[in-house]
Parts: C-alpha cells; structure tokens; sequence
C-alpha cells in the first residue's frame, strides 16, 4: 500500500503538530511493515531525509498546493491527513483517514457552523472513510457540534516523546534559577491559562515558575504584565523555545508541571513530566484526566489562592508516598507509546484495502 501522509505540519517540530508528525514517522520506520511505502509530505526533505534517510518517499510541500487548481493529482491507496486543520486537500477521490485532535477552533473562532473554519472541518468529515482520534474527549466534542458521517472511527492515543533520557548535566539555563521550581510548556495562548498560574506565583513565595514556549505571541504580553501586576518578576522566567535537551532539564529538574490548560486534545507534557516521576496539576477538564490517570492532582476550578492551597496540599501527599507516586506515574507515562500508536494507524491503513 501506498499511503500519502499530509504532514506539512512537520515544518515545526517544537509545536503539538508537529511533535505529532515527527514521532507518528518515527514510528513508523520502527514497525518497518514490508506491506506499507509511505509519501511524506513535507517543506523539511533535508531534515527528514538525516533522520530516516530514503524509508520514506518526500514530496515537497507548497503552499499553492492549498488551492483546488494546483491540487495534488496522483492517486495514493490511502492519503492522510494528520491533522484536522490542514487546508492541503487531493484533486480526486480516494480512501481518506482523517486525524482529529480537538475541535478548539469552534470555541476559539467561531461556533457559527456556517462560518469558513467550521465548513473546512465538514468537508474534511464528508471525504472521509476513517476517522481517528487521539484521545476519547476529542471524539465526544466532535460528535457534540459536528454531524460525524457512520464510518469506522478508532481512538488512538498519542505517544510519549521521551524515548530516550538524555544527559543534562552540562545545560546551562537562559536565566539562573536560584529557587525550587515549577514548570510548564506549551504555546502561548490564552487556554494555557498561564496567567493564572503567574498570579499563583504570589502565594508560593518558595517557588519559581518557569514557563518554556513561543513568547512573541500576543498572549506573552498580558503574560508579562500580570508579571508586574502581581509584583512576581523575580519569580517567573520566561524561557523561550526549548530544545529536547533543555525541556529534559527542566522536567528532571522541577518540582512539579503546572498545566491548568483549559482545552486539551490530548496534553502531551502530563505525560512528558510523568517520565521522570514528577508530580502533574492539571486542570480537570477536556482529555487531560485521560492523559494523568489517578496519579495526577487536578484542579477543578481557576481561583489562583486556592490553586497555591491545592499545589501544596498535593506536594505534600507525594513526598509523603513519594516512591508509590513516582511508581504509578512512570507507569502511566508509558501507557502512551509512539510505536504501538504507528502499529495502530497501519492497521486502519490495511482495514481500508
């Protein structure tokens, strides 16, 4: 079989996308299924071809690929579309297994369903022949505001993209870090929700935050003036986009992760902190009980005191049992692995034959 994988979300590795397409390819080279070839889609050829070398076919991507006239116009045995907001669409018809990771844009851009982002979505619904999720809450909200066509429809988790510990000894943080701290990481936008988690820093005096992620998104500066809003500078640290390396350092270095995001497809921090055994408070909302199992602490409001109150009640019960925490959470962080999920899309791939 030949499968087109529309994943020209690839081109940043460092987001939740394109996290996803990287470690879905690398799990595919390692189930290496002699029944599969796949086309890759993609503006990073170069990049790709050090990692996997000539394993998969490229196709380079171009933005007027976007437009029905320049449209791809081969026909594959599967296409792909590995995420639910791509506008790259095939000329003709053919199996199509369409990825859905949330459905945020109906909050965050329009509930119209008339409007252009929600008709995009349905159309992508109506081509396809399979549909998958990477988490049981995506699926229900989908079903929730959107007419979902009866075809087979499947709930594969995401992977954990710790595969390997690396050494952090020598990582020299942007900024000195002269306290505990806590953590968190994610794009900046206003469902992360951290600037609730800055005005939190008040009430944990013995803290620091740092907070890793795009910071020249708009969102950054209402993050930074509720900095000086609540007179916390000196304890909340901005550190920019992370390499794996330096996001390892922090998560083995942290206190606790800190993500009261508001909506979630899937969160892969929970699971990423969750590697190294540390404490995850997380909001209670959207998939993230999914992801933190009955290990994680959660919050079930947005009251920043009270937020402070439940971190350190909840500190307190996991350096209390704190082998019996980091057990549990190691084993729920491997629950979630990348070449189990690529075993699992393969056999969609196959079911379509």
């Amino acid at each position: 079989m030949k499968v087109f994988l529309e994943s020209h979300n690839i081109n940043n590795p460092y987001t939740g996308f394109g996290q996803f397409n990287l470690h879905l390819l690398k799990g595919f080279k390692h189930c290496n299924d002699p029944e599969m070839k796949f086309v890759v889609h993609t503006p990073k050829k170069r990049f790709l071809k050090k990692l996997f070398g000539n394993f998969f076919e490229y196709k380079y991507y171009l933005g007027l690929r976007r437009y029905p006239r320049f449209a791809i116009r081969k026909k594959y045995d599967v296409w792909h579309s590995l995420n639910q907001n791509t506008k790259v669409e095939p000329k003709y018809d053919m199996p199509y297994v369409l990825t859905v990771h949330d459905i945020n844009f109906v909050e965050e851009i329009s509930g119209d369903i008339n409007h252009p982002r929600n008709q995009l979505f349905i159309e992508k619904l109506k081509r396809a022949v399979a549909i998958t999720y990477i988490s049981e809450f995506a699926k229900k909200s989908t079903h929730e505001f959107f007419d979902v066509p009866k075809v087979p429809e499947y709930v594969i988790y995401n992977g954990n993209p710790i595969k390997e510990l690396l050494d952090t000894t020598n990582y020299q943080p942007a900024k000195a870090l002269n306290k505990k701290f806590l953590f968190t990481i994610g794009d900046f936008r206003e469902r992360k929700n951290f600037h609730l988690l800055v005005e939190m820093m008040q009430y944990l005096k013995d803290y620091q935050l740092v907070i890793a992620g795009n910071d020249t998104r708009p969102y950054a500066e209402e993050v930074r003036e509720a900095t000086r809003t609540f007179k916390v500078e000196d304890q909340v640290i901005f550190a920019g986009r992370v390499d794996d390396l330096g996001k390892q350092y922090y998560f083995e270095n942290c206190e606790a992760l800190v993500f009261p995001s508001l909506r979630e497809g899937f969160g892969l921090p929970p699971i990423e902190a969750m590697v190294f055994g540390k404490p995850v408070f997380l909001a209670k909302t959207t998939s993230l009980p999914e992801i933190g199992g009955e290990f994680a602490f959660y919050w079930d409001h947005f009251d920043p005191k009270k937020m402070a109150t439940e971190l350190e009640e909840g500190m307190k019960v996991y350096e209390n049992d704190k082998d019996r925490y980091q057990t549990g959470l190691k084993v729920q962080a491997a629950k979630f692995d990348w070449n189990i999920a690529a075993k699992q899309y393969i056999d969609v791939y196959k079911s379509l034959k």
